[in-house]
């Protein structure tokens, strides 16, 4: 009886550590999931908003770059729903296809990282001339005036290398004759919205008339490259332990 109840009071500590980690992994999983259906929201809204799904829009779904947030969305909800079904019906054929999934993802970050270091010129090369692709065709191509506007509202910048390379855009330019002239979109504004609610879409308007010191407290002066570059320096230790933390999240 002694060595039965010594027993039984030996396993106490893994049995609570088993449900402790059973819950957390639940817990973390349901939180995942949570963030995955967010960005397949963001994906489906903006794929709505640009009505991409309409049948006359569908052939170039393809190339629309809200997809990217449907799929991830999709693909996030999916494993952490696999680890949330899992850990809560201790199931083990579907945690080893969630532990997979991680593998998997993780293998593939590692590469996508090292492929990225070793062409990092090249894509800065290809990132500058995309981004000048997107700044002199922003008025004909919602997608591209999409990534535009979140790139410079996000890395609070304006431009590829300045605010300047605006000029180089045909409705931008100071000797076109419409309202835009002399200006730059309200994505490169310092604060585009009145009373912190209404959009000023107007607010970049005359920038490129000015002098810099008078439209400095207006609008970035910055180009977005120059800003890509010290944020990348800033957070490389940051970017490069995320796959560590990953694991060690969902381990």
């Amino acid at each position: 009886i002694k060595w039965h109840l010594l027993h039984q009071s030996s396993r106490l500590p893994l049995d609570s550590f088993s449900h402790c980690a059973k819950c957390l992994t639940f817990t973390w999983n349901t939180i995942s999931s949570i963030i995955g259906l967010f960005i397949l929201a963001i994906g489906i809204w903006g794929l709505s908003e640009k009505e991409s799904l309409e049948s006359e829009r569908i052939t170039y779904l393809g190339s629309d770059p809200m997809l990217f947030f449907v799929l991830v969305g999709l693909v996030a909800t999916f494993i952490s729903l696999l680890g949330c079904t899992g850990a809560l019906f201790e199931s083990i054929f579907l945690l080893k296809l969630f532990t997979g999934g991680i593998i998997f993802f993780l293998v593939l970050e590692v590469l996508s990282g090292i492929v990225v270091f070793s062409l990092r010129q090249h894509i800065k090369t290809s990132l500058q001339n995309f981004l000048m692709v997107a700044m002199l065709q922003y008025q004909d191509d919602l997608d591209l005036q999409f990534i535009m506007d979140e790139i410079q509202a996000g890395l609070q910048c304006c431009g590829v290398k300045s605010y300047l390379d605006w000029k180089a855009n045909l409705y931008f330019k100071c000797t076109s004759p419409g309202v835009q002239a002399c200006g730059v979109p309200a994505s490169c504004c310092l604060n585009p919205l009145e009373n912190g609610t209404i959009l000023n879409s107007q607010c970049g308007f005359g920038t490129l008339g000015m002098e810099e010191f008078a439209v400095q407290s207006t609008i970035y002066l910055g180009g977005c490259v120059p800003q890509l570059n010290r944020w990348l320096n800033s957070h490389a230790g940051t970017i490069g332990h995320f796959p560590i933390n990953l694991a060690t999240n969902y381990s």
